[in-house]
């Protein structure tokens, strides 16, 4: 297999260090060993690290965000989603909640350390933070909100989010669907 490994294997594997052992973990050699190939194959894929560095942030961007917006959207329309099986004509509000709430958040608590330490990672943490706020305003207004109203709102769930996902605490699932319901009763009335 080591023979056929793409660009992809890199980053996957690359997001999954991230996740578990931060950024500081995201170097060819340690990389290439838990592959079980030489660090030449990493060189064959990425220029260099910052090469590398960028296609994570680039994979991050895709998975915790715009996957999770094409699922908000394809259950909006009625469409099968991945994410949700056939969910069709749901509360796009709700599913967003449902989908970012009830994922593992390691990924993004890894993310944000790294921006904390790196200036592109930063950027990126900024470009996803401005695309994700956008969008829960543009929901909040399809529902029925003017402007001045939506993009309070959409901000306060926005850091509700973030108080979520840097918690170490969880909550059963029942409680944690009663805070969540609560939650958008609270920003989309």
């Amino acid at each position: 297999m080591a023979d056929q490994l793409s660009a992809g294997d890199w980053v996957d594997l690359g997001l999954k260090t991230l996740a578990k052992s931060g950024f500081t973990a995201l170097k060819a050699d340690p990389l290439a060993k838990a592959m079980g190939v030489s660090r030449g194959s990493f060189y064959w894929h990425f220029a260099d690290l910052a090469a590398f560095h960028a296609a994570i942030l680039s994979r991050w961007r895709e998975v915790a965000t715009e996957q999770i917006i094409a699922a908000v959207e394809a259950a909006r329309s009625g469409n099968k989603s991945e994410n949700l099986g056939d969910s069709g004509g749901q509360d796009p509000l709700a599913v967003l909640l449902k989908l970012t709430f009830g994922s593992k958040l390691m990924l993004e608590k890894a993310v944000r350390s790294w921006a904390a330490n790196d200036a592109r990672a930063r950027a990126a943490v900024v470009a996803v933070d401005r695309r994700r706020l956008d969008y829960i305003e543009s929901l909040l207004k399809q529902a029925g909100l003017t402007e001045e109203v939506a993009r309070p709102r959409a901000q306060i769930l926005f850091w509700a989010f973030f108080g979520f996902a840097l918690s170490d605490q969880t909550l059963p699932a029942d409680k944690q669907q009663a805070a969540l319901d609560e939650l958008r009763r609270i920003v989309a009335r």
